[in-house]
């Protein structure tokens, strides 16, 4: 297969070693040109041009956010997707079932190529831009918002960062007295919206190794998962924390709003509020539909070989 391998060297496991060697791998069998990032958006450019180039497949190797803009340019083509953990959280890699480190990902990753296990899957859709496994608007925006600011530090402190900054946003940045939005799912209003998730796919993320699980409904299959926080308390967010960690999946109760199966959201509001992709913080708006694409992607699954 003619490929073209996207590089992040930025990202927080990608090496000149680890590069040469994934490679070297994926080029025993395949025809594979590799490019690196320089700038944001740049993936997604990358992405582009080997759809007008007729390539077979593109593999990302870096973050959930060089993924994300891989996907995007990508997405309505025929040029498949390949995936390869780089970053310091590697959700959508992990949610394949894939390995977290890239050496042993990219053994898996060419299986699939080799025995062409490519099969369509559904992204979310957001004003043009597309995400894979969730978007988030409100509070774990300007969580990852704040992360940005720092990008440097993201890479030596990696998770603790992120964990740090959630507390400080929680704590001081977020304003939890006043909702931020309003959401119509499906035609159904939902007011006093605090802080959104619209997944795709589970789970939401992971801390270590553990995963944290809001809805095991959501899947690549299947259309969105919207889970509303119409309030934003601390035992109210501590007991859905333990819920993803420990239950595999939050239940809707008093302040959470739960709905399944779904094809579009819309959010609205005077005042901007701000929304993230497969996190990376990308704006804040006065309004904002997402919408489920079915099919919108060709994606090369692993084979998830024992060791």
């Amino acid at each position: 297969m003619r490929t073209l391998l996207i590089v992040n060297s930025f990202a927080t496991s990608v090496t000149p070693r680890n590069t040469v060697q994934v490679h070297q791998y994926l080029a025993r069998h395949h025809d594979v040109q590799v490019v690196e990032t320089s700038e944001r958006g740049h993936a997604t450019r990358f992405a582009k041009d080997a759809v007008l180039r007729g390539l077979d497949a593109v593999v990302a190797f870096g973050g959930d956010g060089t993924l994300n803009e891989v996907a995007t340019g990508l997405a309505g083509s025929s040029v498949a997707l390949g995936v390869l953990p780089g970053g310091s959280t590697n959700v959508f890699a992990r949610s394949l079932g894939m390995s977290n480190d890239p050496l042993v990902a990219v053994t898996q990753l060419a299986a699939g190529l080799d025995g062409g296990l490519v099969s369509p899957i559904g992204l979310g859709e957001a004003s043009g831009r597309y995400f894979t496994f969730h978007a988030g608007i409100g509070y774990d925006a300007e969580v990852v918002r704040q992360v940005e600011r720092t990008f440097s530090f993201k890479r030596l402190v990696g998770q603790p960062l992120f964990a740090y900054t959630a507390l400080k946003t929680w704590f001081v940045d977020y304003d939890r007295k006043f909702p931020h939005f309003t959401v119509t799912i499906d035609g159904r209003k939902v007011p006093n919206g605090f802080f959104t998730i619209v997944l795709n796919t589970n789970p939401y993320t992971y801390v270590g190794k553990r995963a944290i699980e809001l809805s095991r409904a959501a899947s690549l299959e299947k259309r969105l998962v919207a889970v509303t926080f119409r309030r934003l308390s601390t035992p109210l967010m501590l007991s859905t924390v333990w819920s993803a960690l420990r239950k595999g999946g939050i239940s809707a109760r008093r302040g959470i709003d739960i709905v399944e199966d779904v094809e579009e959201v819309v959010f609205d509001f005077p005042a901007p509020f701000g929304y993230q992709l497969d996190g990376d913080f990308i704006d804040e708006t006065t309004t904002l539909t997402i919408r489920h694409r079915p099919e919108a992607l060709r994606l090369v699954k692993p084979m998830l070989v024992e060791y």
